[in-house]
């Protein structure tokens, strides 16, 4: 059964969701809204630690945008929840592993998720004034 929808979402891609709430632009301001900011957060932090260990600023931060950039495009591309995605390149014992753990152990899933709660929580107050 296809449900009628009422709302209309348009990403900075172009991209339209149609929704029934107004409620849900807030969600997505959240989320796509503020999304970039998130990401290149994500492309900084990976970059300064290729520097840490190394490499020059350049190169680090090349190889950190096109490793999010080659990633966002092949999970587009399959279909595939992230979860298979993250298993498939993640052997046991191995080098992704280990990284992966560190992130749990950061509560790297429940930062973001505060964060994008708290964006959420400002688009609506900026929404009331």
């Amino acid at each position: 059964e296809q449900r009628t929808m009422t709302r209309s979402i348009l990403s900075a891609l172009g991209i339209e969701v149609y929704v029934e709430s107004e409620h849900y632009l807030d969600v997505a301001t959240a989320i796509s809204g503020s999304g970039p900011a998130y990401v290149f957060l994500f492309i900084e932090a990976l970059t300064d630690a290729g520097v840490e260990l190394g490499f020059p600023r350049d190169i680090a931060a090349r190889l950190a945008v096109q490793t999010v950039k080659g990633s966002a495009i092949y999970a587009e591309q399959s279909g595939q929840h992230p979860a298979i995605l993250r298993n498939q390149v993640t052997s046991p014992g191995g080098t992704t592993a280990a990284a992966l753990y560190e992130f749990e152990r950061g509560a790297f899933r429940a930062v973001i998720a505060s964060a994008a709660k708290a964006a959420y929580r400002r688009a609506q107050e900026l929404g009331t004034r």
